[in-house]
């Protein structure tokens, strides 16, 4: 006679049938927290970038560009920011760099580095931006595949 595993095992053997319901819920976003050197002046770059605040406080910004989300936090670690990168899908690599270069030219944005497109092995023009606390934004138009 087998004996009955404990109730708090976890089974190693695959179902024999589909689940009709997902496993797990859904994510429906994300909306990673960066860091910033100068609150008010990482809300401005990203403003001028083509982001919306859609809710501040002392702290904290929400910034929104269609589906896209992150929040500005009010707080500065350099090995943080230093550390950080965002990898943003964008339909059109050479026009973010366009934008990218003039934001920093307009907004007197010395800090700011921006670098033109290249491609990249994974399948994608990108152009790197550097954002005022350090942050590098990879802003990615993916190959189309064949």
């Amino acid at each position: 006679m087998t004996p009955e595993p404990p109730p708090h095992a976890i089974s190693i053997i695959a179902p024999t049938t589909t689940p009709k319901e997902p496993i797990m819920p859904a994510i429906l976003d994300q909306r990673p927290f960066l860091a910033t050197q100068n609150f008010r002046r990482s809300i401005d770059f990203y403003t001028r970038l083509g982001w919306t605040s859609v809710y501040q406080d002392a702290d904290l910004a929400l910034m929104e560009l269609g589906a896209s989300h992150m929040f500005l936090q009010n707080a500065f670690v350099e090995a943080w920011a230093h550390n950080t990168m965002l990898h943003l899908v964008v339909d059109d690599a050479k026009a973010w760099y366009d934008t990218a270069l003039r934001v920093k030219t307009e907004g007197g944005f010395d800090e700011v580095k921006v670098n033109p497109p290249r491609r990249e092995a994974y399948g994608a023009l990108v152009t790197h931006v550097i954002d005022p606390a350090g942050i590098l934004l990879h802003f990615a138009q993916m190959d189309k595949a064949d």
